[in-house]
Protein backbone atom coordinates (compact mmCIF):
# COMPACT_ATOMS: atom_id res chain seq x y z
CA UNK A 1 0.00 0.00 0.00
CA UNK A 2 0.80 3.58 -0.58
CA UNK A 3 2.54 5.25 2.43
CA UNK A 4 3.71 8.90 2.74
CA UNK A 5 7.45 9.57 3.86
CA UNK A 6 8.45 12.58 4.70
CA UNK A 7 12.47 13.57 3.92
CA UNK A 8 14.49 16.68 3.72
CA UNK A 9 16.33 17.50 0.93
CA UNK A 10 19.16 20.47 0.65
CA UNK A 11 18.85 23.37 -1.57
CA UNK A 12 22.28 23.71 -2.01
CA UNK A 13 24.00 20.09 -2.98
CA UNK A 14 20.66 18.46 -3.26
CA UNK A 15 21.35 15.54 -0.80
CA UNK A 16 18.75 14.21 0.83
CA UNK A 17 18.12 13.03 5.02
CA UNK A 18 15.88 11.50 6.97
CA UNK A 19 15.43 14.18 9.32
CA UNK A 20 15.63 17.70 9.71
CA UNK A 21 19.21 19.32 11.04
CA UNK A 22 20.17 22.77 10.54
CA UNK A 23 23.38 21.95 9.17
CA UNK A 24 24.13 20.22 5.53
CA UNK A 25 26.01 16.65 6.15
CA UNK A 26 27.32 17.08 2.77
CA UNK A 27 28.21 20.59 2.15
CA UNK A 28 27.95 22.55 4.99
CA UNK A 29 24.88 24.97 4.67
CA UNK A 30 23.31 25.94 6.88
CA UNK A 31 18.98 26.36 7.87
CA UNK A 32 19.31 24.62 3.97
CA UNK A 33 17.12 21.58 4.04
CA UNK A 34 13.48 21.89 3.36
CA UNK A 35 10.56 18.98 4.03
CA UNK A 36 9.30 17.08 1.23
CA UNK A 37 6.57 14.68 1.16
CA UNK A 38 6.62 11.20 -1.42
CA UNK A 39 4.26 8.42 -1.78
CA UNK A 40 6.16 5.36 -2.58
CA UNK A 41 4.87 2.10 -2.12
CA UNK A 42 6.70 -0.77 0.27
CA UNK A 43 6.77 -3.83 -0.09
CA UNK A 44 7.35 -6.47 2.41
CA UNK A 45 8.18 -9.45 0.18
CA UNK A 46 11.78 -9.00 -1.53
CA UNK A 47 11.76 -8.05 -5.29
CA UNK A 48 14.13 -10.74 -7.52
CA UNK A 49 15.55 -8.67 -9.80
CA UNK A 50 16.00 -11.59 -12.65
CA UNK A 51 12.01 -11.97 -12.84
CA UNK A 52 9.65 -9.62 -14.57
CA UNK A 53 11.73 -7.26 -16.61
CA UNK A 54 11.92 -6.47 -20.43
CA UNK A 55 14.85 -8.21 -22.22
CA UNK A 56 17.34 -4.92 -23.93
CA UNK A 57 18.86 -5.27 -27.34
CA UNK A 58 23.20 -4.98 -26.74
CA UNK A 59 24.81 -3.68 -29.62
CA UNK A 60 28.67 -3.75 -30.47
CA UNK A 61 30.99 -0.53 -31.12
CA UNK A 62 31.53 -1.25 -34.55
CA UNK A 63 27.52 -0.83 -35.13
CA UNK A 64 26.70 1.42 -37.67
CA UNK A 65 25.15 4.31 -36.25
CA UNK A 66 24.31 7.47 -38.96
CA UNK A 67 25.36 11.00 -37.14
CA UNK A 68 22.96 13.13 -35.13
CA UNK A 69 21.28 15.85 -37.56
CA UNK A 70 21.77 19.75 -36.62
CA UNK A 71 19.55 22.33 -37.25
CA UNK A 72 21.79 25.71 -37.34
CA UNK A 73 20.33 28.74 -35.26
CA UNK A 74 21.38 31.49 -37.65
CA UNK A 75 23.46 32.81 -35.25
CA UNK A 76 27.46 31.33 -36.31
CA UNK A 77 28.84 32.30 -32.76
CA UNK A 78 26.25 30.20 -31.29
CA UNK A 79 26.14 27.45 -33.77
CA UNK A 80 29.92 27.18 -33.01
CA UNK A 81 29.21 26.87 -29.26
CA UNK A 82 27.13 24.34 -29.76
CA UNK A 83 29.40 22.36 -31.71
CA UNK A 84 27.62 23.24 -35.19
CA UNK A 85 24.07 23.88 -34.47
CA UNK A 86 21.15 22.12 -32.24
CA UNK A 87 20.48 18.52 -32.48
CA UNK A 88 17.07 16.96 -32.63
CA UNK A 89 16.26 15.61 -29.32
CA UNK A 90 18.48 16.80 -27.04
CA UNK A 91 18.75 19.32 -24.09
CA UNK A 92 20.75 22.41 -23.45
CA UNK A 93 21.18 24.02 -20.42
CA UNK A 94 22.12 27.67 -20.59
CA UNK A 95 22.83 29.65 -17.50
CA UNK A 96 24.25 33.32 -16.65
CA UNK A 97 23.96 36.60 -14.50
CA UNK A 98 21.03 38.40 -14.46
CA UNK A 99 20.89 41.00 -17.57
CA UNK A 100 23.97 39.33 -19.34
CA UNK A 101 21.90 38.60 -22.25
CA UNK A 102 20.18 35.09 -22.47
CA UNK A 103 16.95 36.01 -22.98
CA UNK A 104 17.70 38.27 -25.63
CA UNK A 105 20.09 35.36 -27.50
CA UNK A 106 17.66 32.69 -27.43
CA UNK A 107 14.86 35.20 -28.74
CA UNK A 108 17.24 36.07 -32.03
CA UNK A 109 17.89 32.31 -32.28
CA UNK A 110 14.20 30.91 -31.63
CA UNK A 111 12.94 34.02 -34.73
CA UNK A 112 15.64 33.07 -37.04
CA UNK A 113 14.71 29.28 -36.63
CA UNK A 114 10.77 30.15 -36.85
CA UNK A 115 11.45 32.29 -40.20
CA UNK A 116 13.23 29.74 -41.56
CA UNK A 117 10.41 27.52 -41.11
CA UNK A 118 10.65 25.61 -38.38
CA UNK A 119 8.11 25.75 -35.83
CA UNK A 120 9.15 26.99 -32.11
CA UNK A 121 7.65 27.45 -28.69
CA UNK A 122 9.05 29.81 -26.35
CA UNK A 123 7.99 29.44 -22.85
CA UNK A 124 8.16 32.56 -20.35
CA UNK A 125 8.17 31.54 -16.57
CA UNK A 126 9.33 34.81 -15.43
CA UNK A 127 8.07 37.27 -18.38
CA UNK A 128 4.30 37.81 -19.42
CA UNK A 129 3.59 37.48 -22.92
CA UNK A 130 3.38 41.11 -23.77
CA UNK A 131 6.99 41.68 -21.88
CA UNK A 132 8.61 39.26 -24.49
CA UNK A 133 6.34 40.44 -27.64
CA UNK A 134 7.66 44.32 -26.58
CA UNK A 135 11.50 42.52 -26.35
CA UNK A 136 10.72 40.90 -29.50
CA UNK A 137 9.52 44.40 -31.14
CA UNK A 138 12.46 46.30 -30.25
CA UNK A 139 14.88 43.63 -30.83
CA UNK A 140 13.05 44.23 -34.87
CA UNK A 141 11.69 40.34 -34.61
CA UNK A 142 8.30 41.03 -33.76
CA UNK A 143 7.00 39.38 -37.24
CA UNK A 144 8.64 36.35 -36.88
CA UNK A 145 6.37 33.11 -36.28
CA UNK A 146 7.18 32.52 -32.85
CA UNK A 147 4.57 30.48 -30.34
CA UNK A 148 4.81 32.54 -26.88
CA UNK A 149 3.23 31.61 -23.80
CA UNK A 150 3.30 32.73 -20.54
CA UNK A 151 3.44 29.48 -18.24
CA UNK A 152 5.04 27.46 -15.05
CA UNK A 153 3.17 24.07 -14.55
CA UNK A 154 4.71 21.69 -16.62
CA UNK A 155 2.04 19.43 -16.90
CA UNK A 156 -0.17 22.47 -19.08
CA UNK A 157 2.90 23.10 -21.35
CA UNK A 158 3.16 18.97 -22.15
CA UNK A 159 -0.75 18.64 -22.92
CA UNK A 160 -0.37 21.86 -25.03
CA UNK A 161 2.66 20.64 -26.87
CA UNK A 162 1.67 17.10 -27.25
CA UNK A 163 -0.34 17.32 -30.77
CA UNK A 164 2.19 19.08 -32.21
CA UNK A 165 6.02 19.09 -30.66
CA UNK A 166 7.93 21.89 -32.37
CA UNK A 167 11.21 21.51 -33.55
CA UNK A 168 12.74 23.89 -30.94
CA UNK A 169 11.23 24.50 -27.68
CA UNK A 170 12.44 27.23 -24.85
CA UNK A 171 12.00 27.23 -21.31
CA UNK A 172 12.74 30.53 -19.45
CA UNK A 173 13.60 29.66 -17.10
CA UNK A 174 13.38 25.86 -15.59
CA UNK A 175 13.50 27.70 -11.76
CA UNK A 176 9.92 28.77 -12.58
CA UNK A 177 8.32 25.83 -13.65
CA UNK A 178 6.32 23.64 -11.65
CA UNK A 179 5.44 20.15 -11.81
CA UNK A 180 2.06 18.99 -9.72
CA UNK A 181 3.76 15.56 -8.88
CA UNK A 182 5.80 16.67 -6.23
CA UNK A 183 4.83 19.04 -3.67
CA UNK A 184 7.51 22.22 -2.80
CA UNK A 185 7.92 25.73 -4.33
CA UNK A 186 9.08 26.34 -7.83
CA UNK A 187 12.87 26.59 -7.23
CA UNK A 188 13.44 24.07 -4.85
CA UNK A 189 15.33 20.71 -5.50
CA UNK A 190 13.01 18.44 -6.05
CA UNK A 191 11.07 20.69 -8.28
CA UNK A 192 13.74 21.58 -10.79
CA UNK A 193 14.59 17.81 -10.61
CA UNK A 194 11.17 16.94 -11.58
CA UNK A 195 10.44 19.52 -14.59
CA UNK A 196 13.38 19.00 -16.26
CA UNK A 197 13.03 15.48 -16.02
CA UNK A 198 9.73 15.44 -17.95
CA UNK A 199 10.53 17.87 -20.50
CA UNK A 200 13.68 15.95 -21.64
CA UNK A 201 11.53 13.19 -21.88
CA UNK A 202 9.02 15.07 -23.91
CA UNK A 203 12.20 16.52 -25.79
CA UNK A 204 13.56 12.57 -26.20
CA UNK A 205 10.47 11.16 -27.63
CA UNK A 206 9.59 13.83 -29.62
CA UNK A 207 12.85 14.91 -31.15
CA UNK A 208 12.24 18.17 -30.22
CA UNK A 209 15.71 20.69 -29.47
CA UNK A 210 15.01 22.05 -25.85
CA UNK A 211 17.04 24.77 -24.15
CA UNK A 212 16.73 25.39 -20.47
CA UNK A 213 17.59 28.62 -19.11
CA UNK A 214 19.19 28.20 -15.29
CA UNK A 215 19.83 31.18 -12.62
CA UNK A 216 23.10 30.92 -11.10
CA UNK A 217 24.10 31.32 -7.61
CA UNK A 218 26.40 34.48 -6.07
CA UNK A 219 29.49 32.22 -6.99
CA UNK A 220 28.48 32.28 -10.56
CA UNK A 221 27.27 28.08 -10.45
CA UNK A 222 23.75 27.15 -12.11
CA UNK A 223 21.51 27.30 -9.40
CA UNK A 224 19.45 24.14 -8.27
CA UNK A 225 20.38 20.27 -7.94
CA UNK A 226 24.07 19.64 -9.34
CA UNK A 227 22.22 16.50 -11.06
CA UNK A 228 20.46 18.98 -13.82
CA UNK A 229 24.04 19.95 -15.56
CA UNK A 230 24.30 15.61 -15.56
CA UNK A 231 20.70 14.93 -17.30
CA UNK A 232 20.72 17.74 -20.17
CA UNK A 233 23.36 16.66 -23.25
CA UNK A 234 24.94 20.40 -23.20
CA UNK A 235 25.60 22.92 -20.71
CA UNK A 236 26.36 26.50 -21.92
CA UNK A 237 28.24 28.93 -19.64
CA UNK A 238 27.08 33.04 -21.17
CA UNK A 239 29.47 35.48 -19.41
CA UNK A 240 30.92 38.94 -19.65
CA UNK A 241 30.29 42.33 -17.44
CA UNK A 242 27.04 43.81 -17.73
CA UNK A 243 30.24 47.13 -17.90
CA UNK A 244 31.28 45.67 -21.18
CA UNK A 245 30.14 45.41 -24.10
CA UNK A 246 30.70 41.93 -25.20
CA UNK A 247 29.55 38.36 -24.65
CA UNK A 248 31.49 35.02 -23.98
CA UNK A 249 29.42 32.07 -24.29
CA UNK A 250 31.10 29.18 -23.46
CA UNK A 251 30.78 25.17 -24.07
CA UNK A 252 31.24 23.61 -20.57
CA UNK A 253 29.90 20.26 -21.54
CA UNK A 254 29.15 18.81 -24.77
CA UNK A 255 27.57 15.23 -25.41
CA UNK A 256 27.40 15.97 -29.30
CA UNK A 257 30.79 18.16 -29.60
CA UNK A 258 33.76 19.46 -27.83
CA UNK A 259 34.34 21.44 -25.10
CA UNK A 260 35.52 24.91 -24.56
CA UNK A 261 34.42 26.46 -27.44
CA UNK A 262 33.35 29.80 -27.19
CA UNK A 263 30.76 32.38 -29.12
CA UNK A 264 31.44 35.79 -28.87
CA UNK A 265 28.85 38.34 -28.66
CA UNK A 266 29.07 42.27 -28.65
CA UNK A 267 25.56 43.98 -26.58
CA UNK A 268 24.18 46.28 -29.21
CA UNK A 269 20.70 48.56 -29.55
CA UNK A 270 19.75 45.94 -31.84
CA UNK A 271 20.28 42.79 -29.25
CA UNK A 272 23.39 40.96 -29.68
CA UNK A 273 26.01 41.07 -32.57
CA UNK A 274 28.11 38.26 -33.62
CA UNK A 275 32.11 39.30 -33.49
CA UNK A 276 33.65 38.08 -36.41
CA UNK A 277 37.16 39.17 -35.22
CA UNK A 278 37.03 38.61 -31.13
CA UNK A 279 41.12 39.69 -31.10
CA UNK A 280 39.99 43.32 -31.44
CA UNK A 281 37.77 43.40 -28.73
CA UNK A 282 40.83 42.27 -26.40
CA UNK A 283 43.67 44.06 -28.13
CA UNK A 284 44.09 48.12 -26.96
CA UNK A 285 45.73 50.13 -29.25
CA UNK A 286 49.53 49.06 -29.98
CA UNK A 287 50.59 52.04 -31.86
CA UNK A 288 53.22 52.77 -29.12
CA UNK A 289 55.34 50.01 -27.29
CA UNK A 290 54.57 50.54 -23.45
CA UNK A 291 56.15 48.63 -20.45
CA UNK A 292 54.40 45.77 -18.65
CA UNK A 293 52.12 45.05 -21.85
CA UNK A 294 52.47 41.58 -23.71
CA UNK A 295 49.87 40.09 -25.96
CA UNK A 296 49.48 36.53 -25.52
CA UNK A 297 47.78 33.93 -27.96
CA UNK A 298 44.83 32.34 -26.11
CA UNK A 299 43.24 29.06 -27.53
CA UNK A 300 39.23 29.06 -26.94
CA UNK A 301 38.38 25.27 -27.87
CA UNK A 302 39.64 24.93 -31.88
CA UNK A 303 39.57 28.97 -31.73
CA UNK A 304 43.36 31.09 -31.37
CA UNK A 305 42.16 34.77 -29.86
CA UNK A 306 44.76 37.24 -28.94
CA UNK A 307 44.41 38.71 -25.21
CA UNK A 308 46.33 41.78 -24.22
CA UNK A 309 48.32 40.82 -20.42
CA UNK A 310 49.33 44.28 -18.64
CA UNK A 311 51.58 44.03 -15.75
CA UNK A 312 52.04 47.16 -13.25
CA UNK A 313 54.93 47.44 -11.06
CA UNK A 314 55.35 49.55 -8.03
CA UNK A 315 58.82 49.70 -5.68
CA UNK A 316 57.46 50.76 -1.96
CA UNK A 317 59.34 52.21 0.56
CA UNK A 318 60.89 49.58 3.20
CA UNK A 319 58.68 48.59 5.89
CA UNK A 320 55.44 48.53 3.39
CA UNK A 321 53.44 45.35 2.97
CA UNK A 322 53.56 44.81 -0.66
CA UNK A 323 49.73 43.93 -2.44
CA UNK A 324 49.16 41.51 -5.21
CA UNK A 325 46.03 42.35 -7.30
CA UNK A 326 45.15 40.01 -10.37
CA UNK A 327 41.78 40.51 -12.51
CA UNK A 328 41.02 37.97 -15.10
CA UNK A 329 43.77 35.15 -13.81
CA UNK A 330 44.66 32.68 -11.10
CA UNK A 331 45.95 34.65 -8.40
CA UNK A 332 47.89 31.57 -7.25
CA UNK A 333 49.40 31.39 -10.75
CA UNK A 334 50.87 34.78 -10.58
CA UNK A 335 52.83 33.95 -7.08
CA UNK A 336 54.34 30.79 -8.39
CA UNK A 337 55.43 33.28 -11.40
CA UNK A 338 57.18 35.98 -8.86
CA UNK A 339 58.15 32.87 -7.24
CA UNK A 340 60.18 31.14 -10.09
CA UNK A 341 61.29 34.93 -11.06
CA UNK A 342 62.79 35.27 -8.22
CA UNK A 343 64.68 31.67 -7.56
CA UNK A 344 65.76 30.99 -10.93
CA UNK A 345 66.29 34.55 -12.18
CA UNK A 346 67.74 36.71 -9.43
CA UNK A 347 64.75 39.08 -10.07
CA UNK A 348 63.23 40.68 -6.62
CA UNK A 349 59.69 41.47 -6.23
CA UNK A 350 59.44 41.63 -2.28
CA UNK A 351 59.40 45.41 -1.51
CA UNK A 352 57.35 45.82 -5.21
CA UNK A 353 53.45 46.09 -5.02
CA UNK A 354 51.99 43.73 -8.02
CA UNK A 355 49.04 44.60 -10.87
CA UNK A 356 48.02 42.29 -12.77
CA UNK A 357 45.18 42.23 -15.35
CA UNK A 358 43.82 40.91 -18.71
CA UNK A 359 42.79 43.50 -21.14
CA UNK A 360 38.78 43.64 -21.79
CA UNK A 361 37.99 41.87 -18.71
CA UNK A 362 38.58 38.48 -20.33
CA UNK A 363 39.65 35.49 -18.12
CA UNK A 364 42.26 33.17 -19.22
CA UNK A 365 42.80 29.72 -17.52
CA UNK A 366 45.30 28.52 -20.59
CA UNK A 367 48.63 27.78 -18.86
CA UNK A 368 50.62 28.52 -22.17
CA UNK A 369 50.03 32.48 -20.20
CA UNK A 370 52.79 31.65 -17.98
CA UNK A 371 55.52 33.28 -20.50
CA UNK A 372 53.70 36.05 -21.03
CA UNK A 373 53.19 36.67 -17.88
CA UNK A 374 56.85 36.19 -16.79
CA UNK A 375 57.37 38.72 -19.86
CA UNK A 376 55.20 41.60 -18.53
CA UNK A 377 55.78 41.55 -15.33
CA UNK A 378 60.04 41.60 -16.15
CA UNK A 379 58.98 44.22 -18.72
CA UNK A 380 57.14 46.44 -15.62
CA UNK A 381 59.91 45.79 -13.09
CA UNK A 382 62.37 46.86 -15.35
CA UNK A 383 60.47 49.69 -17.56
CA UNK A 384 61.57 47.75 -20.73
CA UNK A 385 58.94 47.82 -23.04
CA UNK A 386 57.86 44.57 -25.06
CA UNK A 387 57.87 45.08 -28.88
CA UNK A 388 54.82 46.37 -30.61
CA UNK A 389 54.87 43.05 -33.11
CA UNK A 390 55.71 40.59 -30.40
CA UNK A 391 53.64 37.55 -28.73
CA UNK A 392 54.63 35.02 -25.95
CA UNK A 393 53.33 31.88 -24.63
CA UNK A 394 54.60 28.74 -23.14
CA UNK A 395 54.22 26.92 -19.38
CA UNK A 396 57.03 27.76 -16.88
CA UNK A 397 57.77 25.32 -14.83
CA UNK A 398 59.22 25.53 -10.98
CA UNK A 399 62.44 24.71 -12.56
CA UNK A 400 62.55 27.36 -13.99
CA UNK A 401 62.09 25.75 -17.82
CA UNK A 402 59.82 26.70 -20.43
CA UNK A 403 57.31 23.58 -21.32
CA UNK A 404 56.02 23.33 -24.82
CA UNK A 405 52.27 23.99 -25.13
CA UNK A 406 49.49 22.85 -27.83
CA UNK A 407 48.45 24.13 -30.68
CA UNK A 408 51.39 26.40 -31.46
CA UNK A 409 50.80 26.60 -35.69
CA UNK A 410 47.66 27.91 -34.95
CA UNK A 411 48.20 30.52 -32.18
CA UNK A 412 51.16 31.85 -34.26
CA UNK A 413 48.79 31.84 -37.66
CA UNK A 414 46.54 33.78 -35.69
CA UNK A 415 49.17 36.25 -34.66
CA UNK A 416 50.72 36.45 -38.19
CA UNK A 417 46.67 37.16 -39.33
CA UNK A 418 46.69 40.40 -36.96
CA UNK A 419 49.89 41.71 -38.11
CA UNK A 420 52.61 40.36 -35.85
CA UNK A 421 55.98 39.21 -36.71
CA UNK A 422 57.76 38.01 -33.98
CA UNK A 423 56.89 35.18 -31.45
CA UNK A 424 58.80 34.46 -27.63
CA UNK A 425 58.08 31.01 -27.47
CA UNK A 426 59.24 27.69 -25.97
CA UNK A 427 62.54 26.26 -27.56
CA UNK A 428 60.56 23.17 -29.05
CA UNK A 429 57.46 24.77 -30.00
CA UNK A 430 56.90 24.41 -34.05
CA UNK A 431 57.67 27.49 -36.32
CA UNK A 432 55.43 29.95 -38.61
CA UNK A 433 56.62 31.28 -41.54
CA UNK A 434 55.46 34.73 -41.69
CA UNK A 435 56.65 34.70 -37.87
CA UNK A 436 59.98 34.95 -36.73
CA UNK A 437 60.50 33.02 -33.58
CA UNK A 438 62.96 33.40 -30.42
CA UNK A 439 62.95 30.23 -28.69
CA UNK A 440 63.76 30.15 -24.51
CA UNK A 441 64.34 26.57 -23.08
CA UNK A 442 64.24 28.84 -19.55
CA UNK A 443 62.97 31.71 -17.92
CA UNK A 444 66.28 33.28 -17.26
CA UNK A 445 67.62 33.36 -20.93
CA UNK A 446 64.09 35.27 -21.61
CA UNK A 447 64.74 37.85 -18.65
CA UNK A 448 68.24 37.81 -19.91
CA UNK A 449 67.17 38.68 -23.61
CA UNK A 450 64.41 41.50 -21.93
CA UNK A 451 66.89 43.16 -20.05
CA UNK A 452 69.54 42.77 -23.00
CA UNK A 453 72.16 41.32 -20.95
CA UNK A 454 75.10 39.29 -22.35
Amino acid sequence: MAKPQKRYTCQACGSVASRWQGQCADCGEWNSLVEETTNVTVFAAKHHLRAGGQRIDLVGLDAEIPLPKRASTGIAEFDRALGGGLVPGSATLIGGDPGIGKSTLLLQAAAKIAMAGQSVAYISGEEAADQVRLRARRLGLGQAPVRLASATSVRDILTTLESAPPALLVIDSIQTMHSDLIEGAPGTVSQVRASAQELIRFAKERGTALVLVGHVTKDGAIAGPRVLEHMVDTVLSFEGERSHQYRILRAVKNRFGGTDEIGVFAMAEGGLDEVGNPSALFLTNRGEAMAGATVFPAMEGTRPLLVEIQALVVRLASGATPRRAVVGWDSGRLAMILAVLEARCGLSFSTCEVYLNIAGGYRVADPAADLAVAAALVSALAERPVPTDCVAFGEVALSGEIRPVAHAPLRLKEAAKLGFTRAWQPASAEAQPLITASRFATLAALVDHILQRD
